[in-house]
């Protein structure tokens, strides 16, 4: 029962869709197990760039079911939106599939997201106010409004009603801002989205284990990155949900079992999006010309990207929080120009060198990189497609990264472009 992980060990924006992308071909289904349209990938088929969401990357084949699961907190007025930019672009969506236990996302959500943010002020954590936290927040507190909720007015309306009792106190005694009206919300959303929902509303968790008893590939999909993982990542600075592999168990409703190749996604170098610690992080001109040359700014926010070397530190916890069996290392070819590649390989905190990751959260920020300092290879990496082709210095960097984590890059990617990438 074959399934697959696609995680990223970093912060985030790894280039985790490509390589979804890439090993859907090998899939019947992909699946997106948690996380919301806060994340944002973009795939690049024949010099056309698609700007995904909350639709999974397989929906780009025609033999792949994609599968919006239980974990994922679902706008479906976005949701609509991207399904009709697809569409209007040659792209069928009608395999598309959402788990009746997703939670939806309201626009109260989306207010009190930025009302939050707000009144932070300096200590704000850098939410993209797209209202997943408050979702997320409203389902553990048990009064979230999810997608099978929608097949039974009465019972979706009730709903509604007790979740904005709670939502407009805040809205009103806490923020000073005007009750929303249950009955135009609930009106709104049952006009505009149903119709076009209901057809691919399902039970999910049944689907996915069908493919799996029958001995078919599954792709488990997740948004953002090990390090803004819930329970795992630089907390406060995190998202509201579990990108780690473990995530697709719950956010999937698969056990471990099923999960045999955990594939971690790690750019060549770091970015992280908001606040929060980042021992490696560049403000320096190697810096901007990461952010310039790979195009560091956010997919979704247009916010540009905080740049730094790679961190073998994080990467050695990514390795064990997610029990990676490979990793794929993107954008190679943005070092290109450098004389010099350095690679993080521990910290000194208070004078005191370590390996490992501190579990304190004032050690992250007052930790001090130690380097690895490699000869660049000042070769353009963008046409090479065989690992025999790649210059030995930069199969130096691969094997130093390599030798730090004990897991074996598989894959390279060199360029945007879907066919830009090496098998090692």
């Amino acid at each position: 029962m074959p399934a697959t992980v696609v995680v990223g060990t970093q912060w985030g924006d790894e280039g985790k869709g490509k390589f979804t992308d890439l090993l859907a071909k090998e899939m019947s289904m992909v699946v997106r197990y948690q996380g919301g349209h806060n994340a944002g990938h973009t795939l690049v088929v024949d010099d056309e760039k698609f700007a995904l969401q909350l639709v999974p990357s397989g929906v780009l084949y025609d033999h792949i079911t994609p599968v919006i699961a239980n974990g994922v907190v679902v706008d479906p007025f976005v949701l609509l939106k991207e399904m009709e930019m697809l569409k209007s672009r040659g792209v069928d969506c009608s395999r598309l599939k959402v788990s009746g236990n997703a939670h939806l996302i309201m626009p109260y959500h989306q207010e009190l997201d930025a009302l939050q943010e707000r009144y932070l002020g300096k200590a704000k954590l850098g939410t993209t106010k797209r209202g997943i936290g408050p979702t997320y927040a409203d389902k553990a507190l048990r009064v979230g409004i999810r997608v099978q909720d929608l097949l039974d007015e009465s019972i979706f309306r009730q709903k509604l009603a007790a979740a904005l009792s709670h939502s407009n106190r805040v809205l009103t005694k806490v923020f000073n801002r005007l009750a929303l009206d249950p009955d135009e919300l609930a009106d709104r959303v049952l006009s505009e989205c149903l119709d076009l929902l209901k057809p691919h509303i399902a039970d999910t968790v049944d689907l996915i284990h069908t493919e799996l008893e029958a001995g078919k590939n599954v792709l488990f999909e997740g948004a953002q990155a090990t390090f803004l993982d819930l329970d795992h990542g630089t907390y406060p600075f995190v998202t509201s949900s579990n990108p780690t592999s473990g995530g697709a168990c719950t956010g999937a409703g698969v056990g471990p079992k099923h999960i045999d190749r955990v594939l971690g996604v790690a750019k060549a170098y770091v970015t992280r999006v908001g606040a929060g610690p980042f021992p490696t992080e560049l403000f320096d001109e190697v810096g901007d010309l990461i952010v310039d040359v790979g195009k560091e700014y956010g997919t979704n926010t247009g916010r540009r990207r905080r740049p730094g070397w790679i961190d073998t530190v994080m990467l050695r916890q990514a390795v064990r929080l997610n029990s990676l069996t490979e990793l794929a290392i993107t954008k190679l070819d943005v070092l290109d120009t450098l004389e010099t590649v350095k690679l993080c390989v521990g910290y000194k905190v208070d004078g005191k060198e370590i390996t490992k990751l501190p579990y304190h959260q004032s050690e992250v920020h007052k930790a001090e990189p130690i380097y690895q300092e490699m000869p660049g290879w000042q070769t353009d990496l963008t046409q090479v497609t065989l690992a025999e082709d790649l210059p030995k210095e930069a199969l130096l960097f691969i094997g130093a990264i390599e030798q730090q984590v004990g897991v074996p890059v598989k894959l390279v990617s060199t360029g945007p472009g879907r066919k830009q990438y090496i098998e090692l």
